[in-house]
Formats: structure tokens, sequence, C-alpha cells
């Protein structure tokens, strides 16, 4: 069950994103502006948190959603222990334009890597119709 943490505050994970991705800056950016932090308490498996943000980069690619440091965070997470332990956050611009996810070591005191996924309706390939 997800729940906002009372762990590190958002000065706390604003100091904490460093460049670790293309996408810190702009996730302290809208913290900065407001924007919506929350950590999740539980530890997820690294498998797991690793193939979620593969495929949210396959099909952010396919319907050509705009993303920040998705990629590189792709490869940072393929290069963690498969064993390993992780937990998650997300950052969410007050204006709802942006949601950020942040990946974290198992206690949650060190950043990993950070992406960004732009809210935009996908683009149209060729004429095509998306079909929900």
């Amino acid at each position: 069950m997800a729940t906002e943490d009372e762990g590190p505050r958002h000065p706390d994970i604003t100091a904490m994103l460093k460049g670790q991705t293309s996408a810190c800056k702009a996730a302290r950016d809208a913290i900065s502006a407001d924007g919506e932090v929350t950590l999740y308490d539980g530890q997820a498996p690294h498998w797991m948190v690793f193939g979620i943000a593969a495929t949210r980069l396959r099909r952010s690619l396919k319907i050509g959603l705009t993303t920040l440091g998705l990629d590189e965070t792709v490869e940072i997470l393929r290069a963690r222990h498969r064993d390993e332990q992780l937990r998650t956050g997300n950052i969410v611009a007050a204006d709802r334009s942006w949601f950020f996810t942040l990946y974290f070591d198992a206690t949650g005191t060190e950043l990993l890597a950070c992406s960004g996924v732009k809210n935009e309706r996908p683009s149209r390939r060729d004429g095509q119709k998306l079909q929900l």
C-alpha cells in the first residue's frame, strides 16, 4: 500500500537530485514550483522496478510521448544487482504537465535515477488513430 513517507522531505529530495539523469533538473524545478512529492514506504524487487521502467520506455517511444532521462534510468537500473530491493517515489508537476519517477536504493537514502514522462496526447503516426 502506498503512503506518503515522512522520511526525506522536499528539501532533502531536491538535494538528492544532483544529475543522475537528464530529468533531475526538471524534477527539482517541479518540486520548487509546488509539485506533489510522494515516496513509497515499501521496497520492490529490482527485477520488477527495472521491468516497469523498461516497459514504460518502450511504450513511450512507440506512441511518441516525450520523456526525460527514461533511457538513462533503464541503463542505470540494468547495471544494478537483480536480487536488490529498491524504493520508488513520484513527483507530479503542479500543473500536471510532467510525471517524474524517482528510484532509490533499499534504504531510500541514495537516489539512483530519475525519469520523467510528459503528460500529453500520444502522437499520431501516419494518420493512424490510437485505440484505447
